[in-house]
């Protein structure tokens, strides 16, 4: 094997599993911490009685940040205002942010029948960047550093060499059961970034896979695992870790930080979780004593499923057809548990104190 350049295409990059130790003492401990955190959320997300109250938020979360971390920059309150809805005028940023939301969610429905393969990847990658995504024919993109423009990195070419790694990666993925999941986890992102098998992509299908995997190995249910989050506050030892494992073979330190990323994940959103159960009770309690005749279960999931609520969604949730749903968010609003705003010829009704916990780093919200 040829000594590492980063000006010249990596075609020897190392087949998986790596040659060198892997299970060191530093490397369990993480593992342990990360897989009691990761269990305590897979727990605390079964006490929402209704899941579609977590996988239509945080994984909208985990698209915007996702995305950010590629320099496609939107808000989360745009993501949330258009999510049910493709208006003509959207722009790129928001549509490709969501288009990895899509992915995500598609790609979790498609573990039920089909297994993390190269096939896949390339689905995942397809609709996030909104057309075919094959395995790429031509050269990769050099990386660059961010502040001196010096190229880093420059990754393998040619199909068939890009096909026989990502077969090596898919059966390291499924074949090899020496390793913890959670480490294979980040041997295999680091493996499938060196491969760089899209012509754009790789970032965020990357951690889509992540995701993906830790569900398809049982350690979660639903995709509501924001690692993305983590990856934004500490982008450069992020990128840094990943060329090291390239030039030095430094597996420990990278493998420790996504381990890390797991544990600090996994707890924040437990605690999200928790909020987001308290301000449910608390809203449903409110409710019940300012408007009892229009007060339901059901209304209130609705408002909870997304933080924008239209009409059509009180409708399409047989609560209330159009005239009568349009009241109940009318009087919602007059006593302050929604925000009404105009867009457009539509009104949209805003639960304000949800958007406003899920997108502050603080795990509370606001009294009524």
């Amino acid at each position: 094997m040829s000594e590492f350049n980063p000006l010249q295409p990596y075609n020897d990059l190392p087949a998986l599993p790596p040659k060198s130790e892997i299970e060191s003492k530093a490397i369990l401990k993480a593992c342990i911490e990360a897989r009691a955190s990761l269990a305590e959320l897979k727990q605390a997300a079964l006490m929402l009685p209704n899941q579609s109250v977590l996988i239509n938020t945080l994984p909208m979360l985990e698209a915007q940040a996702s995305s950010e971390i590629e320099n496609i920059v939107t808000t989360t309150d745009r993501m949330f205002q258009y999510a049910d809805i493709a208006p003509l005028n959207i722009d790129s940023a928001t549509k490709e942010a969501l288009q990895y939301r899509t992915a995500l969610f598609e790609g979790f429905n498609n573990l039920k029948s089909r297994p993390l393969n190269t096939n896949m990847a390339e689905k995942i990658c397809s609709t996030i960047k909104g057309v075919d995504m094959s395995i790429r024919k031509t050269a990769g993109a050099a990386l660059q550093n961010d502040k001196s423009g010096e190229i880093i990195y420059t990754p393998p070419e040619g199909e068939k060499l890009l096909r026989d790694k990502m077969a090596n990666w898919e059966s390291f993925l499924h074949e090899d059961k020496n390793l913890d999941v959670l480490i294979k986890m980040a041997i295999s992102h680091y493996q499938f970034e060196a491969i760089h098998p899209f012509a754009d992509g790789n970032g965020r299908t990357g951690r889509i896979l992540n995701i993906l995997y830790l569900i398809d190995s049982g350690l979660l249910d639903i995709p509501i695992l924001y690692l993305s989050r983590f990856i934004i506050k500490n982008k450069t030892d992020y990128y840094q870790l990943l060329l090291n494992v390239t030039s030095k073979g430094e597996w420990e330190n990278w493998i420790i930080f996504m381990l890390n990323a797991v544990q600090q994940t996994s707890s924040w959103t437990v605690k999200k979780v928790n909020a987001i159960l308290k301000l449910i009770k608390a809203t449903r309690e409110y409710m019940q004593n300012e408007a009892p005749k229009i007060y339901s279960s059901e209304l209130v999931d609705v408002l909870f499923n997304q933080p924008y609520c239209r009409i059509a969604n009180l409708e399409k949730a047989k609560i209330a057809k159009r005239q009568t749903g349009a009241l109940y968010l009318k009087q919602l609003t007059n006593i302050g548990v929604l925000d009404e705003r105009k867009v457009g010829r539509e009104n949209i009704y805003i639960n304000s104190r949800y958007i406003r916990l899920l997108t502050s780093e603080a795990n509370d919200f606001e009294a009524f």
